[in-house]
This record gives structure tokens, C-alpha cells and sequence, in this order.
């Protein structure tokens, strides 16, 4: 199937409509949270469902157990209710906001992305939660459309891919590695990430280490 980038995109916000406006709010309250999200998108680029292994939302994660997904293993406390942008997520833990605001400032990132965290003053997911946005702020500039260019997105990935052939027995295929090295949703060349050209850098990349043998065999599944 072909990849549609922006029906991708319009499904992503509708789930998140979906998700974070509460239903039961007053209409007051669901507008303020609707324009929120729609600036969100704005700033931070459409609603995904997984990262890419080596975007810095991420990438503090072991690298035998890689993360796409935000969460303790990437060096966050207290999320609860998450949805997921192409350079953001939202969390609304009801629980206080305090121990996601400080451990974000302890995760470690590349030397070309920063993370911020900051509290919204706005109703979301549901009455009492303490909704927080975690942004990733990159030094470069991004790519026409606000995907991740190919001079950040294939650096990141090395840095995440070359150490594992220090204990690497077996090879993946790129078909088994694309969503995690694209993101999702992704098609076959593309994804909400980066685009048909940074793909095709960084597919490349990859096979080229997988054929130097450096790895192992390659797993044929």
C-alpha cells in the first residue's frame, strides 16, 4: 500500500482529537484543548505512533532492548496517557507533573537536539490530570515540511546502530529494522519523519554495515 503522508497525518490527529479532548469538558474547555493540539501539530509536526530508535525523544535506551516508545526505559518518570508527535509528546499523569519535569532534565541527548519539558494549562485526557509537553528542540534545521534531515537522522542512527556489533550475533533485515529505523507509520521510502530521501541514506547505510558482515549472518525470516 501506498504511503500517504498526509492522510497519516489528518488519521494521527483524529485519534489524538479523539484521545485527549474530554468529551464530558464544556465546550469552552474541548476548544481550548483542540486549538492547543492544532499548535502543537504546528510547532511539533503531526501526531506518529513510534519514534525512530535514535530520535533523542528516545535514544537513552539500551541498546539491547530499543525503544520507540517513551517510557522508564528511556529515562522518564510519570508518564501516564501519552500521545506521541513527530518532535513532542503530551503526558497527563494525574498523579503531579513533578517527576516528569525532573527527569527530563537528567536524560542524557546528542549533542544536537536538546529536550524541554513544560506544564499546559489546559484540560486534557480527562478532570485532573497534570498534562506536560516534552519537546524536542533540534540545533539544525529541519527539512522543508518539518521532517528530520538526512544530516541528523544518519549520524543519530549510526551512533545507535554501530555499537551493537560489539556483542551482535545475527544481522537484521532492513524490512525488520524499517520501523524501527523510520518510525511509524512509514511506508516502504518514507515516514512522517524524514523523507523519501534521507529513507533512501539511511537504508542505504544500514545495508552497507549489514554486508560488511559486521553483525553477524543476516536472520532470514
Amino acid at each position: 500500500m501506498v504511503f500517504r503522508a498526509n492522510e497519516a497525518a489528518l488519521d494521527g490527529y483524529e485519534r489524538a482529537k479523539n484521545y485527549l479532548v474530554p468529551r464530558k469538558a464544556s465546550q469552552s474547555d474541548r476548544s481550548q484543548a483542540e486549538d492547543l493540539l492544532q499548535d502543537i501539530i504546528s510547532d511539533c509536526g503531526p501526531v506518529v505512533e513510534a519514534y525512530p530508535t535514535w530520535h533523542p525523544l528516545v535514544a537513552q535506551h539500551d541498546s539491547h532492548s530499543p525503544a520507540t516508545y517513551p517510557s522508564t526505559q528511556c529515562g522518564y518518570r510519570g508518564l501516564d496517557h501519552t500521545v506521541c508527535f513527530v518532535n513532542a509528546f503530551i503526558t497527563c499523569p494525574y498523579a503531579g507533573n513533578d517527576e516528569i519535569l525532573e527527569s527530563v532534565t537528567e536524560i542524557k541527548t546528542p549533542h544536537c537536539a536538546d529536550l524541554s519539558a513544560e506544564p499546559l494549562d489546559a484540560l486534557l485526557y480527562a478532570e485532573g490530570t497534570r498534562p506536560v509537553l516534552v519537546r524536542c528542540e533540534w540545533h539544525g534545521s529541519l527539512d522543508l515540511g518539518g521532517t528530520i534531515p538526512k544530516s541528523l537522522a544518519v549520524p543519530l542512527m549510526l551512533e545507535q546502530e554501530l555499537p551493537v556489533w560489539r556483542w551482535a550475533e545475527r544481522a537484521e533485515t532492513w524490512d525488520t529494522m524499517r520501523p524501527y529505523l523510520l518510525g511509524q507509520p512509514h511506508g516502504n521510502r518514507s515516514s512522517l519523519f524524514v523523507s523519501q530521501d534521507t529513507a533512501l541514506a539511511i537504508k542505504k547505510m544500514y545495508i552497507s554495515m549489514i554486508e560488511t558482515g559486521m553483525f553477524g549472518p543476516t536472520i532470514m525470516r
